[in-house]
């Protein structure tokens, strides 16, 4: 024994360093970096860097530091877009869940025809934004469209639809929830149909209704498909663009501008990039905040188990 452990230190010096060598696989990983590093990092880095000068196009730029965050606050042009934006995005994200909630239960049921009815239902999600925007522009004219007929059929009086301030949000947020609803209802009937039917069938046994089960079974069990579509309604919401320029162009005036327009507006209109920049910024960071306390309410209504 003492034989082994004199020996082992001398066999341990007397073996060679082991030669370092890159990894066999760097060469695949070699491109997604420059990739990552050329289409992600280096457009943030640049928009910071961007952010923090005055820099209008044909013009040197000029490092101001924090001035043109500074200038949001005062800027109501920028309040009003993140208000329309704020406002849209509670909307087209809060209708599409409740709908395409119901429509899944709804379809998940076993029913003649159901399989054809899904597929008439998902036909919108289907359908370029430049076609629905054209479709939709007609319906909400308001002597042609056939949105005010429809109305004056029930007794109600006209409305003016994209073309009045005051309601001009809502349109568009139907627009939303026609067109996404189906896609809402695909994700939560995957959802349905990952849950198992002991729990129903054990409900069913102790005289539960239709409503106790969807309340304390079904929806519970769906809770993390429903906070799924929450963010990622929410985070496209809040970048919403071609739907916007397509139907209302931002108007009547500015009643329907968003961020992403008012961006592309102060960048490419007015060429004042490093203010259109501290624009970008804060949207990202009113994108990571609202994300992340969404994370931290999940907590309390999300069941993973």
């Amino acid at each position: 024994m003492s034989a082994v452990t004199q020996t082992t230190p001398a066999a341990a010096e007397a073996a060679p360093e082991r030669e370092w060598r890159p990894p066999s696989y760097w060469p695949f990983v070699v491109p997604a970096l420059v990739v990552v590093l050329a289409v992600i990092v280096f457009p943030w880095l640049f928009t910071i860097w961007m952010s923090l000068n005055q820099w209008k196009v044909g013009s040197p730029t000029t490092f101001v530091g924090l001035a043109n965050y500074v200038r949001l606050p005062n800027d109501p042009r920028f309040v009003e877009a993140v208000g329309h934006t704020i406002l849209y995005t509670a909307l087209s994200v809060l209708l599409p869940l409740m709908f395409g909630t119901f429509a899944a239960v709804v379809f998940h049921a076993k029913f003649p025809g159901r399989g054809f009815l899904r597929g008439v239902f998902i036909m919108p999600m289907m359908a370029t934004p430049v076609a629905i925007a054209l479709v939709w522009t007609m319906m909400f004219h308001p002597q042609l469209g056939v949105l005010n007929y429809l109305l004056s059929l029930v007794g109600l009086p006209p409305q003016l639809w994209v073309f009045h301030p005051g309601t001009v949000i809502p349109a568009l947020v139907l627009v939303e929830t026609w067109q996404w609803t189906p896609l809402v209802m695909l994700i939560v009937l995957g959802g349905l149909a990952a849950i198992p039917t002991e729990p129903y069938e054990s409900a069913q046994i102790d005289g539960a209704g239709v409503w106790q089960m969807f309340r304390y079974i079904t929806l519970p069990l769906i809770t993390p498909t429903l906070f799924f579509n929450v963010i990622i309604y929410m985070i496209g919401a809040l970048q919403v663009f071609d739907s916007i320029i397509a139907l209302t162009n931002g108007g009547p005036g500015d009643a329907s501008r968003s961020l992403v327009m008012y961006i592309v507006e102060t960048a490419f209109q007015q060429f004042q990039m490093g203010y259109a920049s501290a624009i970008a910024i804060t949207l990202f960071i009113i994108i990571m905040i609202l994300t992340l306390l969404q994370f931290r309410l999940g907590q309390r209504w999300v069941h993973y188990e």
